[in-house]
């Protein structure tokens, strides 16, 4: 425990920034917990807001807002990684804010991120920083194409970034980027992608989740499987670059360390693709597939609790995103033995927009 924090008791209320669907899921592992939670979002049809008694519907810039929800409160946390630093050094000086405003400034550019992934000594893709146009063909002509354009700040489910192929108009591509602060990557020929969901708590014990493997579609996670069609070997290598990175961040709270699974002439190794400072899409399979959700966890590592002991129930257990107008395939997913559907309360599907989800757990006997 440190001095920043404290143990809380059943009845004391958590401060959750960002109103969507992860959001919701933590107040909801929260009053299991007899935790109260308050969430702060700008967003009045916040889906976050129908599961808890008290909320603040303001921007993140008001600060009066955020004062008042301060005070309400006995610790803050966030379901998003790009809460502005502002808001976050605002709520710090009046509450314990987990995981902390550093790991923000570190998590939300990509470059800073990359950076610190290799101070550790740990592989990622060939990376270089991008400014303008000229620095852009300089990176090219170093890490060669393909590669990937990426903004340094706010990118998601393939959002804020291009591929760049031999042939393509350079300058074009950075004009349409629209932005002087990015970062370009090599493309990485992978076998497979998993991340590992991993969750450190204040005295430092840190519990990660069965490695997953991950399918993505239009750039957005559509199927998670656990565990990953991966060696041993490789898993616990996986694992352990998660929790090297959580001691490393001196975190508290859940994790989602994105990773690429590459043949070297050594055998199969990890090059870590992304750390989200928070739970993950990835691991909602957790929810129903195991002794212990993600949200719980982070919900126990921020309050001060013991972290739960993951167990996997079943042999293998799939995730599969309701995207768009998959919503409406909702009712035949309740048909579907061994199913168990989620479903996020949102307003008009659209396209990219997560919906919900479904998770399907095997039993050993029928793997």
């Amino acid at each position: 425990m440190t001095a920043s924090t404290r143990m809380l008791k059943p009845g004391d209320t958590i401060g959750i920034l960002g109103g969507g669907q992860l959001g919701r899921m933590l107040a909801m592992a929260a009053a299991r917990l007899g935790l109260k939670c308050q969430v702060f979002s700008p967003d009045p049809d916040s889906p976050a807001f129908d599961v808890v008694q008290h909320a603040t519907c303001a921007e993140f810039a008001d600060v009066e807002a955020l004062e008042l929800f301060a005070n309400d409160v006995d610790i803050i946390t966030y379901e998003f990684e790009n809460v502005p630093s502002a808001t976050a050094l605002v709520l710090a000086a009046r509450r314990p804010v987990l995981p902390s405003q550093k790991i923000l400034e570190t998590t939300q550019d990509r470059l800073i991120e990359k950076d610190f992934i290799t101070r550790l000594g740990i592989g990622t893709a060939d990376y270089a920083d991008v400014s303008s146009v000229e620095t852009l063909h300089a990176a090219i002509a170093r890490i060669g194409l393909p590669a990937v354009i990426k903004t340094r700040r706010f990118g998601y489910d393939g959002k804020g970034q291009a591929m760049i192929r031999e042939g393509d108009d350079i300058d074009q591509v950075w004009e349409d980027l629209g932005t002087k602060s990015a970062i370009l990557e090599a493309f990485v020929p992978f076998e497979r992608e998993i991340s590992v969901i991993a969750a450190r708590s204040c005295d430092g014990h840190v519990e990660c989740f069965d490695v997953t493997e991950n399918e993505h579609r239009d750039h957005i996670l559509k199927i998670s499987r656990a565990p990953a069609a991966i060696p041993a070997e490789l898993a616990a290598e996986a694992r352990s670059v998660a929790e090297k990175i959580a001691h490393a961040l001196n975190y508290v709270g859940v994790l989602g360390v994105e990773m690429f699974v590459v043949e070297t002439k050594n055998g199969p190794t990890v090059l870590v693709n992304e750390i989200a400072p928070r739970v993950h899409n990835s691991g909602h399979w957790t929810l129903d597939g195991a002794s212990i959700s993600q949200f719980e966890q982070h919900i126990r590592a921020i309050a001060g609790w013991p972290l739960g002991k993951p167990i996997r129930h079943g042999a293998v257990v799939t995730m599969t995103n309701l995207i768009g107008d998959d919503i409406l395939s909702y009712e035949e997913w309740l048909t579907v033995p061994g199913a168990t559907v989620h479903l996020y309360g949102k307003g008009p599907p659209r396209p990219g927009r997560k919906m919900g989800h479904v998770t399907e757990v095997v039993p050993a006997d029928r793997k």
